[in-house]
């Protein structure tokens, strides 16, 4: 029979063979995803994200659509706990656009040709911009500050200023499509809706919202059909060219997707995307655009600044 001793000593070899193990195994596996993080950050790379980042992104975008159908509803709120939403990057906003001057910009719409407010080329369209001083709260959490005086404009600035650098899915000179006043948009029946604004670096506010269901301007402004089909995205720019966001079309008939006129019972103002900006509520802010300068139908998957930087373009929640 067995001493202690003797008991005690074979339980420590045991254990002592054991713990080998585990740290030969630990080390196996930490060497194995040193070298796969090695692998993936030396492939090729879509978007500043190694392809095989870039593919897990998309398969993730798959699932989640395949899931939700673009048809979830995000939850809705009294309005009592609606609060101001803070500014959060003045990308296409360093400039105060003079309201007068504001034209939407829309191509690839059905039967525009016919439409009084057709043009032949709507990126000769000039946007003018004020000189003055801003007083309107910039936030506490603004990207990048804007400048504290804007300089008249004398030719039309180079566009893409920003970090991204310019869109590849910009208007061609000589594009045709609508110019339109804020007034046809306003035509259309306004909502009011409050949900959660939720932003990726992990904040959140419920906020109170109005304007016009981007369903409905789509009704009143259908895309034109290619090969018999309706295209399958829509781009959005700001009037500079210096931030802009695409979608599928599926999501743009979202029952809550909004062109946004008004936050918390007040109009927009310059910082917020005043005249017009979008609000998804099933997608982050950085989908959200704001000073909407131009929606454009395409059946090209459009450009998208912050995806050029490594995001993820469909950005659902």
């Amino acid at each position: 029979m067995e001493t202690f001793d003797e008991q005690n000593e074979a339980v420590l070899a045991r254990s002592r063979k054991q713990t080998r193990r585990a740290f030969l195994g630990a080390g196996v596996v930490a060497a194995a995803g040193l070298g796969l993080y090695r692998w993936i950050d030396g492939r090729p790379s879509e978007d500043d994200q190694p392809i095989p980042y870039r593919n897990a992104f998309e398969a993730n975008a798959a699932l989640s659509q395949t899931i939700f159908n673009e048809r979830a509803l995000a939850p809705t709120y009294p309005v009592q706990r609606a609060e101001n939403l803070r500014v959060n990057g003045v990308y296409g906003l360093k400039e105060e656009l003079i309201a007068e001057s504001y034209r939407l910009q829309l191509v690839g719409a059905k039967g525009a040709a016919q439409h009084p407010r057709f043009s032949r080329d709507v990126t000769a369209w000039e946007y003018h911009y004020t000189k003055a001083k801003s007083t309107e709260d910039q936030g506490h959490d603004t990207k990048v500050a804007p400048s504290s005086e804007i300089q008249p404009q004398k030719a039309k600035p180079e566009r893409g200023r920003e970090e991204a650098g310019q869109s590849d899915s910009t208007l061609s000179p000589g594009t045709p499509g609508l110019l339109l006043t804020m007034d046809d948009v306003l035509k259309l029946p306004r909502h009011e809706l409050v949900t959660q604004f939720k932003c990726i670096e992990g904040w959140s506010q419920i906020v109170h919202w109005a304007g016009v269901r981007m369903a409905d301007f789509l009704e009143a402004y259908p895309p034109e059909q290619v090969n018999e089909r309706e295209p399958k995205f829509v781009y959005m720019e700001t009037p500079d060219g210096d931030y802009y966001t695409g979608y599928d079309l599926a999501v743009c008939r979202h029952p809550q997707t909004l062109l946004v006129t008004e936050m918390m019972g007040a109009p927009l103002t310059q910082f917020h995307g005043a005249p017009l900006r979008l609000h998804m509520p099933t997608k982050y802010g950085y989908k959200q655009i704001k000073r909407i300068g131009l929606i454009s139908y395409t059946n090209d998957k459009p450009d998208d600044y912050w995806t050029k930087l490594g995001y993820d373009w469909y950005a659902g929640l």
